[in-house]
């Protein structure tokens, strides 16, 4: 069965910066697009961004030039590095794993298995 971990999350100050990581196991990595999508009390999961196969990348207007995505294939593992974080950044942060070349990557309906996810607070 395939699993995603995250981890990573905690608090930090607006204008700080954070990094969350997930590790996936159970099948092979490479050749999958993996994402971070988030979810914030009361609001519905939004997709954040995206990493492919040749790792072409792709960001929600809302974190674009702020957060970047990468990934280790021979560790398993994609992560999300967050830089002047702001207070609506606030979420539970959430990887996942998708088809390669799905169009609908920026959708949760694009992605197979998700992680339990992980706490960012980020105080004013």
């Amino acid at each position: 069965q395939v699993q995603l971990v995250e981890s990573g999350g905690g608090l930090v100050q607006a204008g700080g910066s954070l990094s969350v990581s997930c590790i996936v196991s159970g099948r092979t990595f490479s050749s999958y697009t993996m994402g971070w999508s988030r979810q914030a009390p009361g609001k519905e999961r939004e997709f954040v961004a995206r990493i492919s196969w040749s790792e072409g990348k792709y960001y929600a207007d809302s974190v674009k030039g702020r957060f970047t995505i990468s990934r280790d294939n021979a560790k398993n593992t994609v992560y999300l590095q967050m830089n002047s974080l702001k207070p609506e950044d606030t979420a539970v942060y959430y990887c996942a794993v998708g088809s390669p070349g799905d169009p609908r990557f920026r959708t949760p309906v694009a992605y197979d298995y998700w992680g339990q996810g992980t706490q960012v607070t980020v105080s004013p």
